[in-house]
């Protein structure tokens, strides 16, 4: 097949990339200006341009294209956020439209922080309450997926003509806070875990130039219909995709 990756250049693009190569398809990866391993197309991330040849006879078109989360989340840096995300996800649906053999699958990435922070049950597909725009969430849950899962999940909506909509591309079993941390202490053998204050994560932040919103704030997300669909997660529960993430990290078999 051939494959392109619009936004491609980001760490999970290129994990999702080497997956793809690995079993035998053709990646093409449209960026702004990023490297990556194997072939690359340069847009602007706005407007259909030359990039949108690659699209005409490809299979699969997924697009990750948005400016990164991890920054300070002032004014203009989210309405950064919001316009990269909208302005190319329009881009790659002109270019399909005007394509003269258009990819027979679309995915497109989005955020699971569309639905509605909320304590009575988790959010999946078809029961999932939209929200997004409470005030002070608090950290509950931690949503997480093995990067292999992931890239397992793309394969598998890839090769299922039947699944359209929606779909969570998350671990079955999302945990509280203090157990995602506990079992992330486990795996790297640390005896000791020192809370963190709402300051001193502040604190921290600025100097990392990132925003507290990506610790701070979360959703209980549940992958129902991937889950329905028969896909089998190697890694479902996080105690067990924690021991294989540190044990790979350090290996040095994780990228970074």
């Amino acid at each position: 097949m051939k494959i392109v990756i619009p936004g491609g250049t980001g760490q999970v693009g290129g994990v999702l990339a080497r997956a793809l190569r690995a079993r035998g398809d053709e990646v093409v990866v449209v960026s702004r200006g990023g490297s990556v391993d194997g072939r690359t197309v340069k847009w602007d991330g706005r407007s259909v341009g030359p990039w949108a040849q690659e699209l005409d006879g490809a299979d699969v078109v997924i697009n990750l294209a948005g400016r990164s989360v991890n920054c300070r989340y002032t004014a203009a840096n989210l309405a950064a956020m919001m316009s990269s995300r909208v302005d190319s996800t329009r881009a790659v649906g002109l270019a399909i439209e005007k394509a003269e053999r258009p990819p027979r699958v679309w995915l497109q990435m989005s955020t699971a922080t569309i639905y509605a922070h909320r304590f009575d049950a988790p959010n999946d597909e078809l029961t999932g309450r939209i929200g997004g725009d409470e005030p002070d969430v608090p950290a509950t849950w931690k949503l997480s997926i093995d990067i292999r899962d992931f890239a397992r999940a793309v394969e598998f909506l890839i090769e299922r003509d039947d699944i359209d909509g929606p779909v969570n591309l998350a671990a079955p079993n999302p945990v509280p806070q203090r157990d995602f941390m506990a079992g992330l202490r486990t795996a790297t053998g640390a005896r000791l875990g020192l809370p963190a204050t709402k300051w001193m994560a502040e604190i921290g932040a600025f100097f990392l130039r990132t925003d507290t919103e990506l610790t701070a704030k979360s959703r209980r997300v549940v992958p129902a219909r991937l889950v329905e669909a028969g896909f089998a997660f190697d890694f479902p529960k996080w105690p067990d995709a924690a021991r294989d993430l540190v044990e790979r990290r350090r290996a040095k078999k994780v990228p970074g």
